[in-house]
């Protein structure tokens, strides 16, 4: 039978629709495919606000505490200055500095990680080898934690489990030199564990072990920044070794869970992590891409499966080492602030809901 005697309406059925049909369809997908496959949206941002900067204080990590009294402080660990400086949260203004070089109560050699929980700040001491718990406003001394084998102690991080008792994670960057890092199968020692609890002025305290990995992607080379998200039973710690460049997933238990953020988020070292955390669970992840130029960035992921969802910068803040993020409002933040460290002498300010609306982030319910 010929193509003639088939007839044209024959043939455009059986040979010209069935290919219509597929281009519909192939466009369909490619423009499904381009919607879900959109670039993560990169954002500058204005800041609220700058504290008074000072080189001189090598300011490393904030944190942020909300008393009872309508007390909104900014605290921030002053390295070279050998204190904490207090600002007022909600604009920047000095309130005291609290400290001074020593190794006494309430005294400091080079402190550097600092995190705030109900009425505690705790603070790294990395050359007084220990982790010192005072109950605020008065910054009272409650006592410290150490071990015979914390040597360089950089980061922490501390979450509740019950009334006044609270489980405790601390980086240790111990090394030959202050910027290497020994043999990978010497660093099974990267973080500690402790176990703590308070009661009135006292503090009681357990050392609970000691963990690294020494083989595969697990392996924590440089450490500092740490975060644990007890939700998810997840502990993210940053490793800043350049062939590295990376923030790896372990349990609370201290195993690799074989998740990582890979180096390609980190064009340069990746410090400060933050949570933005939600009762069910869900959240976003905050990482530092430290750069001394306009370079800069926050790196925000999804926080279960770490899909990276955007990016963004302040206009003047660079060079980040620490950051922290208070999901309560209060004064101009009606969703919280971002707080990052600003080149060794200053904290700014981001307003939570100027991030979230610049991302198309949602909020917790």
């Amino acid at each position: 039978m010929t193509l003639k005697q088939l007839g044209y309406s024959t043939i455009l059925n059986v040979v010209f629709l069935p290919l219509f049909i597929l281009m519909l369809l192939f466009l369909a997908c490619q423009n499904e495919k381009a919607v879900d496959g959109d670039e993560p949206k990169s954002v500058v941002l204005k800041e609220a606000f700058q504290t008074s900067w000072d080189e001189g204080d090598n300011v490393d990590s904030p944190a942020v505490w909300h008393g009872p009294d309508g007390q909104h402080w900014l605290l921030a660990t002053a390295k070279e200055g050998d204190t904490i400086i207090a600002f007022d949260a909600t604009d920047g203004t000095l309130i005291k500095r609290f400290g001074g070089s020593g190794s006494g109560a309430g005294q400091f050699e080079r402190p550097n990680g600092i995190a705030v929980i109900d009425d505690l700040v705790l603070v790294v001491e990395r050359d007084n080898q220990r982790i010192q718990v005072f109950r605020l406003p008065e910054f009272e001394s409650l006592g410290s934690l150490s071990h015979e084998d914390l040597r360089l102690p950089y980061g922490l991080t501390v979450f509740s489990t019950g009334q006044d008792s609270y489980e405790l994670y601390v980086t240790d960057n111990y090394n030959p030199a202050l910027e290497g890092y020994p043999p990978q199968g010497e660093l099974d020692e990267r973080v500690h564990h402790f176990r703590f609890s308070t009661a009135g002025d006292s503090l009681q305290s357990q050392h609970v072990k000691l963990f690294g990995e020494i083989i595969g992607e697990g392996v924590l080379h440089k450490v500092e920044s740490i975060y644990a998200d007890p939700d998810n039973n997840r502990l993210l710690i940053a490793d800043e070794a350049f062939n590295q460049r990376s923030v790896k997933v372990y349990d609370l238990e201290g195993n690799f869970t074989g998740q990582m953020v890979p180096s390609n988020y980190f064009t340069s070292e990746p410090e400060g992590i933050a949570l933005y955390s939600c009762p069910d669970g869900s959240g976003y992840w905050i990482m530092t891409d430290q750069h001394e130029s306009d370079e800069n960035k926050f790196q925000v992921f999804e926080c279960q499966s770490l899909k990276h969802l955007g990016t963004f910068k302040g206009e003047i803040t660079r060079n980040t080492d620490g950051i922290w993020l208070t999901q309560q409002s209060f004064g101009d933040f009606e969703q919280g602030a971002f707080y990052p460290v600003h080149d060794d002498g200053s904290v700014t300010a981001i307003s939570w809901q100027q991030v979230a609306d610049s991302l198309n982030l949602s909020y917790c319910k």
